[in-house]
Formats: C-alpha cells, structure tokens, sequence
C-alpha cells in the first residue's frame, strides 16, 4: 500500500510539475509581462498616476476621480485583473504572432496525445 501511494504521489508530481512549468513559460516571458503592464495601465494604473499628479498639483478634481476609481476597484469581486489579462492576451495575440506559434507548439507537446483537439484549418477560396 505505501509503494502505490508513493507511485501515486510522483505521478502526480510529475504531472503538476508539468503544468507549472508550463503556465511559468506562457506567463513569465518578456512578452506577456510588457503587454500585461499596457494592460494594467490602461486598466488601473492611470489612477494611480492621475492621483499622484492630484496630489502634488492639489487638483482637487484629479483627486476626486482617480480615488473614486479606486474604490470601485478594490472591491471585493472587481472583475479587473480578468479585463487587465484579456487585454493582455488580445495584445500579445496581435503584437507577437511568430511567438504565439511557438507557445501552441510548445503546449501541444505537453497536452497528452489523447485530450488534443485538432486544429482547425481554414479553407482555401478553391476548396469547398
């Protein structure tokens, strides 16, 4: 019995290791993390400068519309990290399109041959 929980521990070690790795790549590359702050700053992080601004300004109004920003977005179930990484992906998607063919190849080799979907091909204007 312990022979097969620890069989059973390190195929799943070995899997999550996988996996993490893997989502280490996609997320932790040059790439992601540039589009990810345009992202954010089109998001959130002009608030933070505009109430930077306000406050060395005095700019009351500056003040007024960056906080109230804020305090919508730090509610508890603030959807703004799912908007800051859509536009993150949508920009990588359109600014690095050579990597994003690496990134598919790279993740179709970790995916199990069985669970792969096959790609979809377009049709050509002769084909029907």
């Amino acid at each position: 019995m312990a022979k097969m929980r620890e069989r059973i521990r390190r195929l799943w070690q070995e899997r999550w290791k996988k996996k993490a790795r893997l989502w280490i790549k996609l997320i932790l590359n040059w790439r992601f993390l540039v589009c990810f702050g345009i992202g954010w700053m089109i998001t959130n992080g002009w608030s933070y400068v505009l109430l930077f601004v306000g406050f060395l300004a005095s700019i009351d109004w500056m003040k007024a519309v960056s906080l109230g920003y804020l305090a919508i977005l730090w509610i508890p179930f603030s959807p703004e990290k799912v908007v800051t990484v859509s536009i993150a992906l949508f920009l990588v998607r359109r600014l690095f399109p050579k990597h994003n063919r690496e990134l598919e190849a790279q993740i179709m080799e970790a995916v199990p041959p069985k669970s792969r979907k096959k790609p979809r091909r377009k049709k050509d204007s002769g084909e029907v």
